[in-house]
């Protein structure tokens, strides 16, 4: 089983430590053999992180640092909100992260959900019904705009009079799509996504959630093996390491290739964190799968 490391509390502070501590747990995820590191792509902290108030640093931005600092992890968000980036300008973006990392970037999409810091920023949100379609359009436009085709799209909430995207990326990123309702983020993971990562972790529900999205793949004639699946699991693995495991083994048994896991909220240190994730679990997790 593969490991990313997911990080998501820039630690309220001092200003100038921010970036130091970000580098230093990227680079301590790239030395344990963490495959992905990714960042949470908000403008304010996650209240049910810490406060909005918290420090929280723009995403691409961050990952385009990053690229950098590092040498061979993939990058992505985990995961961009579709309203917060036009998706022509949004392509442009994970294509010059792509460019600048040679080739390590993941394009992380979903629906958007944190009302309040698009009503605080002034960041239209639409209803869930039309984020769901501005989703869609995003990703077809993502994959003409990372194809030869140039012409228009034309489109219910976008309209693009050319989708020119000089360079192109050295790899098309892999689209990602998080999330795991059943009716609309499943089956659009099953006609577009490579990757797709959710928060269930519970193996039942989880396995269930995977019933759902082979159901969809059948629906629109696709393996359901060509979509790697990922699980976010943010909790504590040192306090039950032989528990932690035999539930990631549970995860490998129902095609689960990747935990997404990283820091808690609060860790003072979070490079040592994952240092500390490798002594103790990263050689174990490599034999999982």
């Amino acid at each position: 089983m593969e490991l990313g490391i997911h990080f998501i509390d820039f630690l309220p502070g001092d200003s100038a430590k921010l970036a130091p501590t970000l580098v230093a747990t990227a680079k301590a995820a790239e030395d344990i053999g963490a495959t992905l590191f990714t960042l949470a792509d908000h403008f304010f902290q996650m209240e049910n992180v810490g406060r909005a108030e918290d420090p929280f640093l723009e995403g691409y931005t961050s990952l385009g640092y990053l690229a950098g600092q590092t040498e061979t992890i993939t990058l992505a968000m985990l995961v961009t909100g579709v309203t917060y980036r036009h998706p022509g300008l949004l392509a442009k973006i994970v294509t010059t992260l792509d460019v600048l990392s040679q080739g390590r970037s993941m394009f992380g999409i979903g629906a958007a959900w944190y009302d309040r810091e698009h009503v605080a920023l002034g960041v239209p949100y639409p209803a869930v019904r039309e984020r769901f379609e501005m989703l869609e359009e995003t990703l077809q436009i993502c994959r003409q705009m990372w194809s030869d085709d140039n012409g228009p799209y034309d489109g219910k909430h976008y309209q693009l009079a050319e989708t020119i995207c000089e360079p192109q990326p050295i790899r098309r990123p892999p689209i990602l799509i998080g999330g795991s309702g059943e009716k609309k983020t499943l089956r659009l993971v099953a006609q577009y996504a490579d990757v797709w990562n959710t928060t269930d972790s519970e193996p039942d529900v989880l396995k269930h959630k995977i019933d759902v999205l082979t159901r969809h793949c059948e629906t629109v004639g696709r393996d359901p093996a060509e979509i790697r699946k990922t699980v976010g699991l943010i909790t504590d693995p040192f306090a039950d390491i032989d528990g932690y495991l035999k539930t990631l083994e549970r995860y490998a048994e129902l095609g689960i290739e990747m935990i997404n896991t990283g820091p808690l909220p609060g860790t003072p240190d979070p490079a040592g964190f994952v240092r500390h994730f490798g002594d103790e679990v990263a050689a174990k997790l490599s034999e999982i799968g």
